[in-house]
């Protein structure tokens, strides 16, 4: 894994697409923006014509942040799906780099759980099979754990039905493990807490490629 991969990249830094192992052959990653800055960074000082639009995205796929560099005639607004690797696919975006929470502007911050709900919802499957797969972290410590107002309880009621048969939709959770209201709605706030908080211990969601 690269220092990029890890999160431990220079956010003043592009991403080197080589060595984040994107290439033609690769699915294709997008990411959703968050916001739009036609004139650059407000702090850039440079004159106008030297600054790039610019905008704040979130990956679909593992939830990293990015800064991304926009051709100048691109039309690209809050909401757009945009192309970030291969490379040679992009139409809008020009170069990336990887970016933490606090570097997003206030209209990203406002934009991104509504984002993330997004994800989640669009992707059930994807993000019901986490109920259907997830493991032991280690021998106290559970990934379900990790997921807020899942306690010992819920936990073991999760893993109890799960061994009946997987659970097919966030309805289908709800309806098997008493206690459990909110399938959809705990993931989203995990995803939330990972975004917000980069010294997490276990990152469940944000910046995995598998």
């Amino acid at each position: 894994m690269t220092s990029a991969e890890s999160g431990d990249a220079d956010p003043d830094s592009p991403v080197d697409e080589t060595e984040s192992g994107a290439d033609a052959e690769e699915e294709v990653q997008y990411a959703i923006v968050l916001d739009h800055l036609p004139h650059g960074r407000p702090d850039d000082d440079r004159p106008r014509y030297k600054k790039s639009p610019l905008a704040y995205a979130l990956g679909e796929r593992n939830f990293r942040l990015f800064e991304l560099r926009l051709g100048d005639d691109s039309d690209t607004s809050i909401g757009d799906r945009v192309v970030l690797f291969p490379a040679e696919r992009r139409t809008a975006v020009e170069e990336l780099r990887e970016v933490e929470y606090d570097d997003l502007s206030n209209t990203a911050h406002s934009e991104l759980e509504y984002v993330v709900e997004d994800i989640v919802t669009e992707n059930e499957r994807r993000f019901v099979d986490f109920y259907n797969d997830a493991q032991p972290i280690t021998l106290r410590l559970h990934q379900l754990n990790l997921l807020p107002g899942i306690g010992k309880k819920l936990r073991n009621n999760i893993l109890d039905e799960r061994k009946r048969g997987p659970f097919e939709s966030f309805e289908d959770v709800e309806d098997r493990v008493s206690g459990l209201h909110h399938a959809r709605d705990v993931l989203v706030e995990r995803v939330m807490e990972e975004l917000r908080d980069d010294d997490l211990k276990y990152k469940t969601f944000v910046g995995r490629d598998d």
